[in-house]
């Protein structure tokens, strides 16, 4: 009764997307699942976004196998995003690989009739630079360089070496190498660190590379 009503209700719509993305966002209301992934919307590839934070290399290696992937299976995982409302952009959090093969490749580019399936997460910036390593470690994969720089900002922006590893999953010891592997200074630079938070074992090794 619910599918031929909702079918029905579809035929007459003008906008067939934009009612297929309303009959999501009313599930999504009445769910008792409050997940991002209870509403995946279809929107324009042009209204989706890269973010300015994350270095996204793309191999080639692994795009053709991600092509031959979509092309074969279809899109089963959506592109998780941050909806920027006063420029009426979806900037990605993640899934730039999957945003880039239908952007570069014209046969899924048609399949998909110009539309992406995302999900939405409302998060700040730093938030976002959390998620989107978190999201890269979950698959076992975050270049050391990229990861750096997602780090610094953070540190720019005010957070502390605790809260970064809470929200990363890294032990305090890993956050201190990757300071080290990267630069000392560079990641030191403007922000007190917390000694007290230190363990002996990282007391020592930042005693090592301080002496050089």
């Amino acid at each position: 009764m619910i599918k031929e009503k909702i079918k029905e209700a579809y035929e007459k719509a003008e906008n067939k997307i934009g009612f297929l993305n309303e009959v999501r966002d009313a599930i999504k209301e009445i769910s008792p699942f409050k997940e991002p992934i209870e509403n995946v919307r279809w929107v324009d590839i042009e209204k989706v976004k890269p973010n300015d934070y994350n270095p996204n290399k793309v191999a080639k290696k692994e795009m053709e196998l991600l092509y031959k992937s979509i092309e074969h299976d279809g899109y089963t995982q959506p592109i998780v995003t941050f909806y920027d409302e006063d420029k009426d952009e979806y900037i990605i959090v993640d899934g730039f690989h999957r945003y880039y093969v239908a952007k570069e490749k014209e046969d899924i580019r048609e399949k998909m009739q110009g539309k992406l399936p995302v999900t939405i997460i409302n998060k700040g910036v730093n938030d976002r630079m959390a998620s989107t390593i978190r999201h890269n470690r979950a698959r076992g994969r975050h270049a050391i360089e990229g990861m750096s720089e997602l780090v610094y900002d953070m540190f720019k922006k005010g957070w502390k070496d605790e809260r970064i590893c809470n929200e990363l999953g890294m032990e305090a010891e890993e956050l201190l190498r990757l300071k080290h592997i990267t630069g000392f200074a560079k990641l030191f630079d403007g922000a007190k660190y917390n000694k007290a938070w230190e363990s002996g074992n990282q007391i020592k090794i930042r005693k090592n590379y301080e002496k050089g």
